[in-house]
């Protein structure tokens, strides 16, 4: 049996999350009962409940999740259908997009929304790459979204993976592309909805064009500790130290919660001559960070914005849609569920 290192030492841990240890290296774990969620779905070509899974190397240098709906690109002419590109949460930190956390919602959220496709990023975690690489990689899954309207293909799989981006593009409304992410994910929305709007001068994106985004229960917070982090109880998904220590991890070196990446008014300060497409921002009442999250609406609103604020009312809390077990068992959690993705359904058929 291999000695342990007596110089190697835990200098950061997040309890059941995460331990970062003095020669630089990390060790991702999984707290006791969250089994079930961070448990990796496989992709597969046949279909489940009208959808398929396909992970493919880009030629972007980042890797995405691919959910097709099975008619898509089936009907005669095509009917172009909107795109949606996903960001998963896990405060920068931890998770990933095959976990059963985000495949048990996003399968069937493909099927039911009739997009052509969801494009779930596999983002790089922190503290190994801290932000902006998230940010960049986001904007990677665009660019190849972008290569794929103008006929490229830009994909390293089997034959599966071809077919299903094939299919995709056939189906694709390109201008009508909409993020959507959990938690930070919801800070990657902004990010990179603002990145986008910073170079749409530049045609960098053309034909690509950010129809909207749709922030699920964002990761904004401060320095200064809002009445929501104090008075609403903590989660399996979120506690106050995984606030702290995950965006302390996951942010730029020297940089804390009072910036533009978690700040809620930094945030929108940050965009106020830039051209933003609406957004939709959902809250859950007993979310620690509701009250960061509503007043990111009102800073946005504002300066102008467009911003739909939408709250979950109830005991629910950070990310309860993606908790499958209170789906099924709770009445109270899948009503706000249904309601949920309804509000998601109507918003992107508005725009």
């Amino acid at each position: 049996m291999a000695q342990a290192d007596p110089n190697r030492t835990v200098v950061e841990e997040v309890a059941g999350w995460i331990r970062v240890y003095s020669d630089g290296s990390v060790e991702r774990l999984t707290p006791p009962g969250a089994e079930p969620f961070t448990a990796d779905v496989p992709p597969y070509a046949e279909p489940r409940g009208g959808v398929t899974v396909h992970d493919i190397t880009t030629g972007h240098g980042v890797n995405v999740r691919l959910y097709l709906p099975e008619a898509a690109g089936d009907q005669s002419p095509p009917r172009r259908r909107p795109v949606l590109v996903h960001f998963h949460g896990g405060g920068f930190c931890v998770s990933r997009s095959s976990w059963a956390l985000y495949h048990n919602f996003y399968a069937p959220l493909a099927a039911e929304l009739g997009v052509a496709g969801i494009v779930s990023v596999y983002l790089p975690l922190a503290p190994e790459h801290r932000l902006p690489a998230a940010i960049d990689a986001g904007h990677a899954a665009l660019l190849w979204i972008r290569d794929i309207a103008h006929g490229g293909s830009n994909v390293n799989g089997d034959e599966h993976s071809t077919a299903a981006v094939e299919r995709f593009r056939h189906a694709a409304d390109f201008s009508r592309v909409f993020l959507i992410g959990d938690s930070s994910g919801g800070n990657l929305v902004h990010l990179v909805a603002a990145r986008a709007g910073e170079e749409e001068k530049l045609g960098v994106l053309h034909p690509v064009k950010l129809a909207g985004g749709v922030l699920l229960h964002p990761g904004f917070a401060r320095e200064q500790k809002s009445r929501s982090e104090l008075e609403n109880p903590p989660s399996l998904f979120l506690t106050p130290e995984m606030i702290d220590k995950l965006l302390a991890l996951g942010l730029p070196m020297g940089v804390n919660k009072d910036s533009p990446y978690a700040s809620p008014e930094l945030a929108a300060k940050a965009v106020a001559h830039v051209r933003m497409p609406p957004f939709l921002l959902m809250v859950a009442e007993k979310d620690l960070l509701h009250d960061p999250q509503v007043d990111y609406g009102k800073a946005m609103e504002h300066l102008g914005k467009k911003v739909e604020t939408v709250v979950s009312r109830g005991d629910v809390a950070h990310i309860f849609y993606l908790n499958f077990f209170a789906v099924q068992s709770d009445q109270l959690t899948a009503n706000r569920t249904k309601e949920l993705v309804h509000t998601i359904k109507c918003f992107i058929d508005r725009h």
